[in-house]
């Protein structure tokens, strides 16, 4: 990034994707990074470590629904751009109880837009030309694909299955409205199934990767054939530093590394990765502990993304499934104290409603 924005709004900036795109900001680029997190259970103030305290970050402990703070912020900051990453997104903590994704994903993003709009408008004209609003969203969105389907494109007619998805829809369009009814320099952008390091353990990696480290066993729904296309969060990021300086505002821009796997793939993968760190383990030992349980509602069967206008910006994903995969089960090996921070009041088997303490994890799926 050669001509970073002076100052960069970042939502969401102690989650998973918002630590690791705040850590790359202030590593790879000059610009000054204001992180605005509510801190709910999977945004945490240890996913930034150090650079919490890095003179060019200042974090910010609020909720984007609270439009007296967003405005503050924006009129006494004047960031070049607001980078929305802040949602709910565990597809089955919305079908559970879909409100909280209501809230945030679709109100919240309603206030935040409605914020930056005042700000946006009321800007001089060299910062009105200068300001952008990225809008972080999923693939989620599109729905389920056949086996034999084409990936999904940007033009792909939106169809969600979960409450989730729909309401990260939800904000997909109120973010196009927005650009289209007022002129709001907005940029959306639908990504496929992100893993890496700061990932909090309900998601399929991570989970699968704690409880075979444990030896616990590993249930996956349905026949656990369910494919999804995964992607580096440090790829992610990378892909959105890129859409900032080099999208089209008013466009839309699909992430994804074509790195297509089943579920099964992605826990054998898991499984290999953790023969090899647990001392004593047998290889094929861990693979064992891999059991199908009944699938969950709605779920979808495939996932793809075609990324070919964002790789016509320059970008192209840098990390192979295999050895990302390989290097984040290490990661949540040798980071057990974030892993008990992160985790600390959360049974993950009670959330699934299998009792406290289960032995027997709530089951996963990766998207």
């Amino acid at each position: 990034m050669t001509a970073a924005p002076q100052t960069l709004l970042v939502t969401g900036g102690a989650g998973f994707i918002g630590s690791n795109l705040v850590r790359m900001l202030l590593a790879e680029t000059d610009a000054r990074v204001v992180n605005l997190d509510l801190l709910t259970y999977a945004g945490r103030l240890e996913s930034l470590g150090v650079v919490q305290d890095h003179p060019r970050h200042e974090f910010v402990h609020g909720d984007i629904a609270d439009a007296a703070l967003v405005g503050e912020l924006l009129r006494s900051r004047r960031p070049a751009a607001v980078l929305h990453l802040a949602a709910e997104s565990h597809v089955d903590r919305s079908i559970e109880g879909p409100a909280p994704f209501i809230t945030t994903n679709v109100l919240g993003t309603g206030a935040l837009l409605n914020a930056c709009l005042e700000y946006w408008s009321e800007a001089a004209a060299g910062e009105r030309g200068r300001f952008r609003f990225l809008h972080v969203s999923t693939d989620e969105v599109y729905g389920s694909l056949t086996a034999a389907a084409a990936p999904f494109t940007e033009t792909s007619r939106y169809d969600p299955s979960s409450p989730y998805a729909a309401s990260k829809a939800g904000s997909d369009h109120l973010v196009r409205a927005f650009a289209r009814t007022y002129g709001l320099p907005a940029i959306v952008t639908n990504a496929s199934n992100n893993y890496g390091p700061y990932q909090f353990p309900e998601k399929l990696i991570p989970l699968m990767t704690l409880r075979a480290l444990a030896g616990l066993p590993l249930p996956l729904y349905g026949d656990g054939l369910q494919v999804r296309d995964w992607l580096h969060v440090k790829d992610q990021c990378r892909a959105l530093i890129t859409v900032l300086r080099l999208g089209q505002p008013g466009g839309s821009y699909n992430i994804g590394a074509g790195a297509e796997r089943t579920n099964r793939q992605v826990v054998e993968s898991i499984c290999q990765a953790v023969d090899g760190i647990v001392e004593g383990r047998r290889d094929g030992e861990t693979k064992k502990l891999i059991r199908l349980v009944a699938d969950r509602p709605g779920h979808d069967r495939r996932y793809a993304i075609d990324a070919t206008r964002v790789r016509g910006l320059g970008w192209r994903p840098s990390e192979s499934f295999e050895e990302g995969v390989s290097r984040t089960v290490r990661w949540y090996a040798d980071n057990e104290a974030w892993v008990a921070a992160a985790t600390r009041g959360f049974d993950l088997g009670r959330r699934a409603g299998l009792g406290p303490n289960s032995g027997a994890a709530p089951s996963a799926s990766g998207g």
